[in-house]
């Protein structure tokens, strides 16, 4: 089964490690992407964030988007 969720970010963003290991330790399954070494993807990011490149930035199957959300957040969206 493909991952729920895509997770844009870059190697030194810190929020981005951080959510990463709370999403791992929750056991919720996620593709990562960095959009430094993805162009269109961060045109993805840019384009959910009015022109930003924010991460994380995170995808959700039905095309959905929450920008830097905390994991209860990425949770009661996966939930919802």
């Amino acid at each position: 089964m493909p991952a729920q969720l895509t997770m844009y970010s870059t190697p030194w963003c810190g929020y981005c490690h951080r959510l990463k290991g709370q999403l791992q330790r929750e056991g919720i399954s996620f593709e990562m992407v960095d959009i430094e070494q993805n162009p269109s993807a961060a045109d993805v990011v840019a384009q959910v964030n009015n022109g930003s490149q924010t991460v994380p930035t995170l995808l959700f199957a039905d095309g959905s988007a929450l920008t830097n959300p905390s994991l209860a957040a990425v949770k009661a969206k996966l939930a919802g």
